[in-house]
């Protein structure tokens, strides 16, 4: 029986077996391809498309695939997204060449060699008090121009009916946007010297955040599958902070973050977090989060797929996986291959997996590895060719 490519997606998320393991590749920053590899793949197969970027924002850096080469790739998925406010975007758009990106937060880019860019430009970088973070100016979520998009795309992917609708509102994640207004450095640091400060600045971004998450879900309705949220917690080799300090600070946030998510939908909440979480996903299946992204294969225990799974595959669905480190800029496409194969077989069976790059896939993978991913998942996660 044929099934359509967002059937496979929610019987995979639903714990049950489709007729191939799902590709979960193209609508995010974590989820997405650098603008080099797009157009490499592009030029391989001979696909005209322009160079758009991901929420119209090319210091990003993220292409925004266009539907041949996403059909190309094999993805059972396709985006909806956010936008910085219009005026914002137009502002970017006039400012002199190189000069700094800045978003509506205040933080924003620098340029650091031609067309390259990192977020270097942090507003509350010296900011230590309470009395400080008030005094800057947060920005206007209830500017309409930011999700004015939303709901017609959101319905037009639904009346089609064909691909799983992923939700990606940009960075509204509570740690992340911290890093983003003091630099990581620095607020790991307050977190450590400055508590009260850095936890209030925490609630403070939350409850901004809260503010266009309820729009955008408002405009969405009932017309999509997977909100995709996140915050980076962990390193090569352990945490950013104790376990201690994450139960006591960020996961009060993160539970109301994901309280407030799952009282406005039902759609399933996948949580992205790079780095070795292993000691933090108890409390990720405690606070609800549905699907686990991008499962850092190269960072410490998440490494160990065969304890993920055997701990908790009945617990949570698996995202991501294909190492983007070492096997996809480095490898070669039989190797690629048969590491695909190697992580299908030990998270595939039984459903509850979907295949995805760890992170986006960057400037150093060869376009012909990416299609080998994508063509092996065709090849090797077919439950035709599995006694699962």
């Amino acid at each position: 029986m044929t099934i359509t490519p967002r059937e496979r997606v929610l019987m995979a998320i639903d714990h049950e077996v489709p007729d191939r393991v799902p590709i979960l590749l193209g609508v995010s920053n974590a989820t997405g391809i650098k603008m080099k590899p797009y157009q490499a793949i592009k030029e391989m197969l001979g696909i005209e498309a322009p160079d758009n970027y991901l929420y119209d924002w090319p210091e990003l850096g993220t292409a925004a695939v266009d539907e041949e080469t996403m059909l190309r790739l094999h993805s059972d998925v396709r985006g909806v997204l956010d936008l910085e406010p219009a005026q914002v975007m137009d502002r970017n758009r006039n400012r002199p060449p190189h000069d700094d990106y800045i978003d509506s937060w205040g933080s924003g880019a620098s340029e650091i060699k031609p067309g390259q860019w990192f977020p270097m430009v942090h507003p509350l970088a010296g900011a230590t008090t309470i009395e400080e973070m008030e005094a800057h100016a947060w920005p206007d979520m209830d500017d309409p121009t930011r999700v004015a998009h939303v709901a017609e795309q959101a319905q037009r992917l639904a009346d089609e009916n064909q691909y799983a609708i992923v939700a990606t509102p940009w960075l509204l994640f509570p740690l992340e946007r911290a890093f983003a207004m003091q630099g990581m450095d620095t607020f790991l640091m307050n977190m450590a010297l400055y508590p009260e400060f850095a936890e209030a600045l925490l609630w403070k971004l939350q409850n901004v955040c809260k503010q266009l998450m309820g729009r955008f879900l408002e405009a969405l309705g009932p017309n999509v599958d997977i909100i995709k949220i996140g915050d980076d917690l962990g390193t090569q080799e352990s945490l950013l902070m104790s376990p201690d300090m994450y139960r006591n600070v960020l996961k009060p946030i993160h539970a109301d973050w994901i309280e407030f998510i799952k009282a406005r939908t039902d759609a399933k909440l996948l949580f992205h977090t790079d780095g070795d979480v292993f000691p933090l996903i108890d409390e990720f299946v405690e606070m609800g989060i549905d699907i686990l992204n991008p499962i850092q294969t190269s960072a410490g225990q998440m490494s160990d797929l065969e304890a993920l799974r055997d701990r908790y595959g009945t617990k949570m669905v698996f995202c991501g996986a294909i190492d983007t480190q070492r096997i996809l800029p480095n490898g070669t496409p039989a190797e690629i291959r048969a590491e695909v194969r190697r992580v299908i077989d030990i998270l595939g069976p039984g459903g509850g997996y979907m295949v995805s790059s760890v992170h986006t896939v960057m400037d150093d993978v060869p376009a012909e590895n990416v299609l080998a991913m994508v063509d092996a998942v065709e090849e090797y996660g077919s439950t035709s060719t599995k006694s699962w």
